[in-house]
């Protein structure tokens, strides 16, 4: 016990006042709304980096060794960028298993003190300790001792990610069915600067139901065949839209319904919740149990979810499944190669993509129409 309390002590330096803080955190898709509401609601001074950009992977590139993943690149451009901004304090998540994402927290910050930079550094793994260890990070940054502030503060961050959840699942559905093309996309963009803008408990617990009336009220095509395809893969990738290349909007746009299988606030909700308090099976839970034939145990990262979401896609009547990864990610890199005998057990389409910084949009795309243009053919087949 004293050895996991030294443990959780050393990944949490404290050289500046809480009240002198400016805390930052890398971009990974909209984490920023809720995560900014969370900590202002207890009294924290934030800066928030700029969304990732070209100039962001530049900036990565640079000062980043040869091999390392594009995860890593973007988080080390998105620490730089929000140190320049004036942040003195930054907050990363840390990954268990084969994951490296998990100790490039320490590699960033050697690079960053050899930089010159001057910050704390505060590490929490939220698989360990869950809430316990995630309200002690909280209070280490801002030493806020009310609990109205934190009740005020989690139900707001909350509430957010569940918002930003149902839109996105919402623009999802609505985009390859509207019948006038952008009116889910404007929707989408209103309902996430409301959601940012929204200070009041009250308010954000309405923000569900508010989303879906508006989205009802587009013109869509009901009896229009749009295929099916689960997007899976590496975690930062699925999340962040400049990473992926704006994936989801390019199926969308080529007619087809995209339904990603990892959601942050579904996951933030199995990470934190006490499992007695989670009435309904987990989707790390559903991975394992569908992946078993396949794979035995978990070895880190998303590779277990990549191979059991597969599966649950064949048995559910899903056309196709797209695999996305970071050049070099060991986890999917385990998963990738048993996704062809997944493929052919069960007689699913997969397309694996891997990302980096070489990555070409006009090639990725070309690959992307030709495996729709595939299921397509298979779904009238079917039919």
């Amino acid at each position: 016990m004293e050895n996991a309390e030294n443990e959780f002590k050393s990944i949490m330096e404290d050289t500046i006042p809480a009240k002198d803080r400016v805390i930052a955190w890398p971009r990974m898709g909209r984490i920023d709304i809720p995560l900014k509401a969370l900590l202002v609601s207890l009294g924290a001074k934030v800066v928030i980096p700029p969304p990732n950009s070209n100039e962001a992977l530049e900036i990565g590139v640079r000062n980043s060794i040869e091999g390392i993943c594009l995860p890593y690149k973007l988080n080390l451009a998105n620490y730089i960028m929000a140190l320049d901004k004036g942040a003195n304090t930054l907050m990363m998540f840390q990954a268990p298993g084969s994951c490296r994402l998990g100790n490039y927290t320490k590699m960033a910050q050697k690079t960053l003190k050899s930089m010159g930079y001057e910050f704390d550094l505060v590490i929490f793994d939220m698989y360990k300790s869950k809430m316990k260890q995630t309200l002690h990070a909280f209070w280490h940054v801002t030493h806020c001792i009310n609990p109205w502030r934190y009740y005020k503060g989690f139900s707001l961050g909350f509430n957010k990610f569940f918002a930003i959840d149902t839109a996105e699942r919402l623009l999802f559905y609505t985009r390859p069915r509207e019948l006038n093309k952008g009116d889910a996309e404007k929707c989408y963009n209103k309902w996430l600067q409301i959601t940012d803008e929204t200070n009041s408990v009250w308010k954000a617990k309405r923000l569900k139901k508010q989303i879906i009336e508006d989205f009802k009220k587009i013109p869509i095509d009901k009896d229009k065949k749009v295929p099916i395809v689960y997007l899976i893969g590496e975690f930062f990738v699925l999340l962040d839209p400049y990473t992926n290349q704006n994936i989801e909007k390019e199926l969308g746009d080529m007619g087809v319904e995209v339904q990603r299988q990892i959601m942050f606030g579904d996951w933030l909700e199995h990470v934190l919740k006490p499992s007695l308090l989670y009435k309904r099976e987990s989707h790390r839970a559903r991975s394992v149990r569908y992946a078993s034939p396949y794979m035995k145990r978990a070895i880190g990262g998303e590779c277990i979810e990549t191979v059991g979401d597969t599966v649950y896609a064949a048995k559910h009547g899903v056309d196709g499944v797209i695999h996305i990864s970071p050049f070099s990610c060991m986890p999917e890199i385990v998963a990738q190669n048993i996704l062809p005998k997944v493929s052919k057990n069960e007689d699913i389409p997969i397309l694996s993509l891997v990302l980096d910084e070489q990555t070409g949009k006009a090639g990725y795309l070309t690959r992307i129409e030709a495996f729709i243009d595939l299921i397509k053919r298979k779904k009238m087949k079917k039919n």
